[in-house]
């Protein structure tokens, strides 16, 4: 049993909450995906004539639902790291909305 309880603590620890930067830059995304689909599309010619082409497109339903990308980005950090957002998401920097 006691061999155990190292184990134990450890998974435990993995269920708290993460580190603010963390939770900033994960829900950084899910807030670019509230504000518009993203994809891309990959063509590609082989050697020997192979042709090759690719779609890939995400949609969130954050977007599909009309949510405000700040209130995404608010509420997501707020459940990840148990804190607000050092700073509004429309204040940041790197937010081109």
């Amino acid at each position: 049993m006691n061999r155990l309880l190292p184990v134990a603590c450890l998974a435990l620890a993995a269920c708290g909450p993460m580190s603010l930067a963390e939770a900033e830059r994960q829900c950084f995304e899910r807030a670019r995906l509230a504000q518009q689909p993203r994809g891309e599309v990959t063509v590609g010619l082989g050697s020997g004539g192979q042709k090759s082409a690719g779609v890939e497109l995400n949609v969130s339903s954050d977007y599909l639902m009309g949510r405000d990308p700040s209130a995404v980005y608010d509420s997501c950090v707020m459940q990840k790291a148990g804190e607000p957002p050092s700073r509004p998401l429309y204040a940041r920097p790197d937010w081109k909305g």
